[in-house]
């Protein structure tokens, strides 16, 4: 068993496609085809079968591409970690966030960061709760904030970074607008515009309502906090956004009030691999991001 038989099973797997995994990895279609029927002898099981003009993983297939994936990415790790320590200021620090962290969490912190490490280079993964936690644990990234934070988990395990306040959002012309405080139970007969289901804001949104003795009617769903915030300021529903997420200036420009009864927050932190070492640069980075967070 070769690593080229692994890196093209696992990029066929993902492409579903040998034409297109191809095309990346730059060799031709019967080399990649060849590889993986000589892995599929040597294991002794079909690990694809076609439908249409796409390839899918057998069930034994789905298997193996799980374990190949955190072998290869523990490989990649390690070939990183040699080039860090001869000079762990040039390394890469792998790292994911969720969508409404990269508004101005994550920008600001990795510019401070390489004011006093300027060689150091980042691979950014945005992704969902779920989505997040699943890569830390395959050694995709090498660390991740997250939110809510999980206190208890078997696989991954960090520190929790800050508790922060979700403000409501209204349209400018909405009778509540200029309040400087409301309380959630006035929102009882709005319109509310959400994350879809796989974003954990959601759930403290319908937590935080299930508290103030009311169910949200969903008028809308969105994925990314630009959405909800421009469709709440087109006037077509209102919703609850972190304060980082509002923070950017934009022609449709949402009012926003703070609300005070339930307080609603969420708990944002940093997790990695429970038992890894880290590669010494993401360690640096680590250390920096507990220091930031505890002077600020």
């Amino acid at each position: 068993m070769e690593l080229r038989q692994l890196q093209y099973f696992v990029k066929v797997a993902r492409k579903q496609h040998v034409t297109n995994a191809a095309e990346e990895l730059h060799v031709a279609q019967s080399a990649i085809s060849r590889q993986i029927h000589q892995l599929e002898e040597e294991l002794g099981v079909p690990l694809f079968v076609r439908k249409g003009r796409n390839l899918q993983l057998t069930s034994v297939g789905k298997l193996f591409l799980e374990r190949i994936e955190v072998v290869l990415a523990d490989m990649e790790r390690a070939v990183s970690e040699v080039r860090e320590f001869l000079d762990p200021e040039a390394g890469e620090i792998r790292i994911g966030f969720p969508h409404s962290l990269g508004i101005y969490l994550l920008p600001t912190v990795v510019a401070s960061f390489r004011q006093s490490h300027p060689n150091v280079k980042f691979r950014l993964r945005q992704g969902t709760y779920n989505s997040l936690i699943r890569d830390v644990m395959k050694g995709e990234i090498d660390l991740s904030f997250i939110s809510p934070f999980p206190e208890k988990h078997l696989y991954v395990s960090g520190r929790l970074l800050l508790q922060e306040e979700l403000y409501a959002i209204l349209p400018q012309g909405h009778k509540l607008a200029d309040n400087e405080t409301i309380r959630l139970e006035q929102l009882r007969e709005e319109s509310f515009v959400m994350f879809s289901d796989e974003y954990s804001l959601r759930n403290i949104v319908l937590e935080a309502c299930a508290k103030a003795g009311f169910v949200p009617r969903i008028g809308f769903e969105g994925e990314e906090t630009d959405t909800i915030r421009g469709l709440v300021a087109a006037g077509v529903g209102v919703s609850l956004l972190p304060e980082m997420a509002l923070t950017e200036i934009s022609q449709l420009q949402p009012a926003k009030v703070r609300v005070i009864e339930p307080l609603v927050t969420r708990s944002v932190g940093l997790i990695q691999r429970t038992g890894d070492k880290l590669p010494l640069v993401a360690e640096m980075f680590q250390h920096f991001l507990f220091d930031h967070f505890q002077e600020n």
